[in-house]
């Protein structure tokens, strides 16, 4: 049986996607401020730091910080970039580290030798024809933001992110035309302390302070769609969402109205703002019952539906099960966003569960909910590599997973959904969010470094990346 090819568009953005934080290094040069995950240390109990409340935002000296080294792009950005260009990267997702701009988050002129370090990483890009894809906060609030105001809780924070845009815009406009706001915004729903700046106290306490946070960070998206447009006439401002499609865990009605609710509150809650420009009518019920008002000045409301955003980036790891009761037996230990285990899928080395169908249906729904271009991300898999005697590292497993998520796109776009592009998350090894480990392997080029900090940092190819170049240079065709 003859195997089936998939068409992408032409033009298709074929990539890989990274974050300053994880990759950068180089914390205190270049006059950089400190920031959220400058503070967090590796390990699993990085995990355990994120859900539980009272975290103090200070340096341990008895903990290491791997985020501090990162895979040290800062100086060997020209090789990475190379080693993309390799591949055959159409486009790079990057973020610009804010405290790199503006160290402490609160100045009012920026900061000179970080605008001249991105400069330098864009015209490398160019220089190798693959297109800047940059989100502009990427969970790495500057930590005087955090200390001083209380992150996003504050409505002045909005004006000193506006001024941040103002300076990017300005100085970028020529070389990055794709922009993302904030990077998996709706993550404040799981955890605050990397996207909205702070730590829940009281677990009864949680729900005005994290929405009124996702209020001002609506405004401040919408300011950035407003300046974009006005400053760079071509550019594509984008929101950037997790997208987990929810399932119920049976057909019982129960179960069923309580997967949509959840799935409702989490994958469309943020996008609807985004992208409709207006609070959705079902979020006035969970308003009233959890006794949320917003404070919301005037023009706000104005503003979300004036500057909406031009299209929906989106990260997609998993699916998600859900029970209105469940027992703690019946909770993945992977399932970083709710849910139970779902017994028709597998699950990865860090108990992620595997689910190419589920991109499939995240791509309709929201193609079909929204009618706005999609572009996928983040999606990846995180494995323990081996290297062999040889150097080599035979990566069948991220290639299997990889391939099976591109067939789903595949089929997206025949059932018609708009699709621009695909960037796999951490194309190059680098540190992991969630759990602050370099053994958390993603990449197509492999890092020499490792969670006791020590190692090379030297890059090789993993087979993975003669793969991935193959999929490029046939758009898709050869999977």
């Amino acid at each position: 049986m003859k195997q089936k090819t998939y068409k992408f568009p032409a033009g298709f953005l074929w990539g890989g996607a990274t974050a300053a934080n994880q990759m950068e290094g180089g914390f205190h040069e270049g006059n950089k401020g400190l920031n959220i995950a400058d503070v967090l240390p590796g390990g699993k109990e990085r995990l355990k730091i994120l859900a539980e409340p009272g975290f103090n935002f200070e340096i341990d000296p008895d903990k290491y910080y791997p985020n501090h080294e990162g895979i040290d792009f800062y100086h060997r950005y020209k090789e990475d970039i190379a080693l993309f260009a390799e591949i055959g990267f159409k486009a790079f997702r990057l973020s610009i580290a804010w405290t790199r701009i503006f160290p402490n988050g609160d100045e009012l002129e920026p900061n000179e030798e970080g605008l001249a370090f991105y400069d330098r990483v864009f015209d490398e890009l160019h220089k190798h024809g693959i297109e800047p894809v940059v989100t502009i906060s990427h969970y790495e609030m500057p930590l005087n933001l955090v200390k001083e105001y209380g992150g996003w809780r504050d409505r002045k924070v909005v004006t000193f992110f506006e001024r941040y845009v103002a300076a990017i815009f300005n100085r970028y406009k020529n070389k990055v035309k794709y922009w993302m706001t904030f990077n998996e915004i709706n993550s404040g729903l799981a955890f605050p302390i990397m996207s909205l700046g702070f730590s829940i106290e009281k677990e009864e306490d949680k729900f005005k302070p994290t929405f009124q946070a996702f209020h001002h960070q609506f405004v401040a998206s919408a300011m950035a769609v407003k300046l974009g447009h006005e400053i760079i006439p071509d550019s594509k401002i984008g929101c950037m969402i997790i997208f987990a499609p929810t399932y119920s865990f049976d057909s019982n009605p129960e179960n069923v109205m309580h997967a949509l609710q959840e799935e409702r509150l989490f994958n469309n809650f943020c996008g609807d703002v985004q992208v409709r420009g207006e609070y959705p009518a079902f979020i006035n019920r969970y308003f009233k019952e959890h006794n949320i008002e917003l404070d919301i000045e005037e023009g706000d409301l104005a503003l979300f539906k004036e500057h909406t955003v031009d299209y929906i980036g989106f990260s997609y790891y998993m699916s998600r099960t859900e029970k209105k009761e469940k027992t703690p037996e019946e909770i993945g230990e992977g399932n970083m966003i709710g849910g139970v285990k779902n017994p028709f899928l597998q699950a990865s080395d860090w108990g992620w569960e595997i689910d190419p169908e589920g991109l499939r249906i995240a791509l309709n729904k929201l193609y079909d909910r929204y009618q706005i271009p999609l572009f996928v991300v983040e999606n990846g898999l995180g494995a323990y590599d081996k290297v062999e005697e040889d150097g080599s590292i035979h990566d069948d497993y991220r290639i299997d997973y990889l391939r099976e998520h591109i067939k789903a796109m595949g089929e997206a776009v025949e059932d018609g959904v708009g699709l621009m592009g695909y960037t796999a998350w951490g194309c190059i090894d680098l540190v992991s969010a969630s759990s602050g480990e370099y053994s958390k392997r993603y990449g197509f080029i492999y890092v020499d470094k490792h969670d006791d900090g020590s190692g090379t940092m030297d890059r090789s190819r993993k087979k993975s990346f003669f793969w991935y170049k193959d999929v490029i240079s046939s758009n898709g065709e050869r999977v």
